[in-house]
């Protein structure tokens, strides 16, 4: 084997792909991997144009992007795409990617063309986005877990100081959930807090958030509440939603919700005393009888 053989044999069982062109920006190489990328074969893309086989776009816009090529010649150096670099591939396929050019020299130092290293980075880009989504989410229901609910809601404390709006915590917790759970089985539990999840999401606007935060518990923020007594009336519509009829494959189930609600800034200054007197107050809630919301009791004069 020649070393130039040995040279295009090691290229070609990388996993980045790798073409280079010449100084006018003319396809001169393309290893294994930058053909499946760009869908050219060698010979089909040699003496092309880079942009005609190298068709990159901005994932937001649509443009085409910098020629990383170009730029890399007119700085002598190892230049980056752009972020959201999108590669077209022959047939249309579509590939993020990201990629670095650099000029290559001869061995006198003259720069004789410019090669391009680049690798898909889409399915490392999802697999980072779910991997986020499931750190703030909860699994079974999919709604916003207690480490997202703090940071909205303490996004709307900040909010409703500099606006002067008040802003409602709602503590809802199912009542007799633990017999449903028991009776019909877990699988039908988990249905029916799902059914719940979309309920009280339905239920709200677009603007307020419903978080899970454990077992048969949901948190609920409502942020820039025009009045604190507007959160009582929401919270009357949630029982309202909670305590509809559910169904699990051929059995009726009948569920009812007791709800605490705590009001920014009466009822406390920070999200863990909002979310902490909300809880007491629905305790007083369920005291009362299955299907009762409550609100903090105001300080003693």
């Amino acid at each position: 084997m020649t070393q130039a053989d040995h040279a295009i044999a090691i290229l070609n069982s990388i996993g980045d792909a790798v073409l280079t062109t010449d100084v006018s920006g003319r396809i001169t190489y393309l290893n294994l991997r930058a053909e499946y990328m760009t869908g050219w074969s060698r010979e089909a893309a040699a003496g092309r144009p880079l942009g005609d086989v190298f068709h990159v776009i901005d994932r937001d816009t649509r443009e085409v992007a910098q020629d990383p090529l170009r730029l890399a010649l007119q700085l002598d150096k190892t230049v980056s795409l752009a972020p959201n670099s999108i590669l077209l591939r022959r047939d249309g396929v579509e590939s993020q990617i990201e990629d670095s050019a650099a000029p290559i020299r001869d061995d006198d130092g003259l720069v004789i063309g410019a090669v391009i290293v680049f690798r898909d980075v889409g399915v490392a880009l999802e697999n980072s986005r779910r991997m986020s989504h499931l750190a703030e989410h909860d699994a079974l229901t999919g709604l916003p877990n207690g480490l997202l609910l703090h940071d909205r809601l303490n996004k709307a404390l900040a909010l409703g100081q500099r606006r002067k709006k008040p802003v409602a915590v709602i503590f809802l917790d199912l009542d007799g959930f633990k017999d449903i759970n028991d009776s019909l089985g877990h699988a039908a539990g988990d249905s029916i807090l799902r059914s719940v999840a979309t309920r009280l999401t339905a239920a709200l606007r677009l603007s307020d958030t419903v978080s899970r935060r454990s077992g048969d518990e949901f948190v609920i923020v409502l942020p820039e509440v025009e009045r604190a007594e507007d959160a009582g009336a929401v919270a009357g519509k949630l029982l309202v939603a909670a305590s509809a009829p559910y169904w699990v494959g051929a059995h009726e189930v009948g569920l009812t919700a007791s709800i605490g609600v705590a009001v920014y800034p009466d009822h406390g200054e920070n999200a863990d005393a909002l979310i902490t007197n909300a809880d007491a107050a629905m305790y007083r809630a369920k005291r009362s009888g299955p299907g009762h919301y409550e609100v903090v009791s105001p300080p003693p004069a």
